[in-house]
């Protein structure tokens, strides 16, 4: 039986639908946390190992859980050895969603 593992990278806010929906389905799953680098918010990446059958049906429940939004952000200030002043403002920036990555699995064994 041909395996696939699914990672996901989320933002927080979309995390616990998406394991209840999966969890509903049967499938299992391991959640880490991990931080963005761009805005430095929560995410959450989440490993799904998959038979390749159910890849399409992970990725639909994945689709209907993580919406893309538009949000008002603070950027983070420069660090550095400058002596300009530096005044931040909200910008508006895309957040949500999800990044998926489906890939082989070569070898699988639970034990």
């Amino acid at each position: 039986m041909k395996m696939k593992l699914i990672i996901v990278i989320l933002q927080d806010k979309d995390t616990p639908p998406l394991l209840d929906a999966l969890n509903e389905k049967e499938i299992r799953v391991t959640k880490l946390a991990s931080s963005g680098g761009f805005l430095r918010a929560g995410n959450t990446t989440l490993l799904i190992g998959v038979t390749q059958d159910q890849v399409n049906d992970v990725i639909d429940l994945i689709k209907n859980h993580c919406s893309s939004r538009q949000q008002m952000v603070n950027p983070v200030s420069p660090v550095g050895g400058t002596t300009d002043t530096y005044l931040p403002f909200p910008v508006e920036v895309t957040v949500g969603g999800a990044t998926i990555f489906v890939v082989d699995v070569d070898n699988f064994e639970q034990v």
